[in-house]
């Protein structure tokens, strides 16, 4: 069946009766008047937000999260929104989304000045869900632990204290290091690490010329590279400089959360082969991470903080072609080909390519070197645990 087409004065007309009809809490009209408007796609967030607010009363969660989703394209920052998203998450026992969406409309709220009195029972809700679902998760973090043989007795001070700062009953100050996922504490406060640090950086930098040789073959075929940050629709959106959904930055992963790209291997043996003397950090469905990474003419990064302190970033620079450097916590550093650039990521960085061509480095990470083989697996467990959470 074909919708029929309104105008925008019959939209004008429906959206008034609509609105009318759910004043005096006859969801039923207003859902009648409002759905043809959302169904010619001429609602805006006033009519979506109606009709949302139509749904919740009803108990259809399915509508009320299709106009939550409808009203958070027009704003990302609509707090009621972003409070039935969470709600509905919740509902279809999606805890880990649920909590997402929690927190981003908390934070909102939070920084609001002043918040409406209006929304100041919905936050309430909001928070109350939000501390109902973190204890969830925390019985389900210490089972989780102990199934993969680190039980609170079996936990090393430092891991321990780590978990502690996660769950909030801990506080730790860092100078620099601000990571955005997990903290663990009392790790050096350091910007860069240098290449001469690690034996096994001499055997990935003599393979340079044989990465770049697999590079450049791939680069006659553009389409494998792909914007390098993609909103996930799942989850609130973050505005990161404009580069979200943007080629400007783009990559090509040869391992991608944890797992190879199986359609890739044959075509990057050497760059493979020549990581494998690294100590790559493997955590989970999370990392390692090995991807050649695309700045074009003219683009930046915006400044920004990696998400855990327990691992460093490699870069491997392959195709520099003028100005352009990474900048860590005021520290600028320029890619020299061939040659290593190893630095914490959960510190606040930057990057520019100031020249007329791309800028290409293969980028992976591994484990910092402070940390301890059991702490190294104990991360790997609580993420483990994390990505089975649901």
């Amino acid at each position: 069946m074909v919708d029929p087409v309104i105008t925008v004065a019959d939209a004008t007309r429906l959206a008034q009766q609509g609105g009318q009809a759910l004043q005096r809490g006859d969801t039923r009209e207003a859902r009648q008047a409002l759905q043809p408007i959302a169904a010619a796609g001429l609602a805006n967030a006033q009519i979506w937000m109606m009709l949302g607010e139509a749904c919740r009363i009803e108990g259809d969660l399915n509508g009320q999260e299709q106009a939550a989703d409808a009203v958070l394209e027009h704003d990302s920052n609509a707090l009621r929104a972003l409070v039935w998203k969470a709600d509905c998450r919740r509902a279809a026992g999606d805890r880990r989304g649920a909590a997402s969406w929690y927190g981003a409309a908390l934070r909102l709220a939070e920084n609001a000045s002043p918040l409406p009195p209006s929304l100041t029972p919905l936050m309430q809700s909001a928070q109350a869900s939000a501390n109902a679902l973190d204890a969830e998760f925390g019985v389900a973090l210490d089972a989780g632990l102990a199934q993969r043989g680190f039980p609170a007795d079996r936990r090393s001070p430092a891991l321990a204290r780590a978990l502690a700062v996660m769950r909030g009953t801990e506080t730790a100050e860092s100078e620099l290091q601000k990571p955005s996922s997990f903290f663990f504490p009392d790790l050096p406060q350091r910007r860069f690490y240098e290449r001469e640090e690690f034996s096994w950086a001499p055997s990935v930098e003599a393979a340079t010329d044989a990465i770049r040789s697999e590079l450049r073959a791939a680069l006659a075929d553009p389409a494998l590279f792909k914007p390098y940050l993609t909103h996930d629709t799942g989850r609130p959106r973050i505005d990161f400089g404009g580069m979200h959904d943007n080629p400007e930055w783009s990559a090509l992963h040869l391992v991608e959360k944890g797992e190879p790209v199986a359609e890739l291997a044959s075509r990057f043996p050497k760059t493979l082969e020549a990581l494998e003397q690294a100590p790559l950090c493997r955590i989970s469905v999370r990392s390692p991470s090995v991807m050649f990474s695309l700045l074009q003419p003219g683009a930046t990064i915006a400044p920004h903080h990696g998400m855990i302190n327990a691992r460093l970033i490699c870069h491997l620079p392959l195709i520099i072609p003028g100005e352009g450097a990474l900048r860590v916590a005021g520290e600028a550093r320029q890619w020299t080909e061939g040659e290593l650039m190893i630095f914490d990521d959960s510190v606040e960085h930057e990057a520019w390519n100031n020249a007329d061509r791309d800028r290409i480095v293969l980028i992976f990470d591994i484990w910092r070197p402070e940390l301890s083989d059991a702490d190294r697996k104990g991360v790997a467990a609580l993420f483990e645990t994390v990505d089975a959470y649901v």
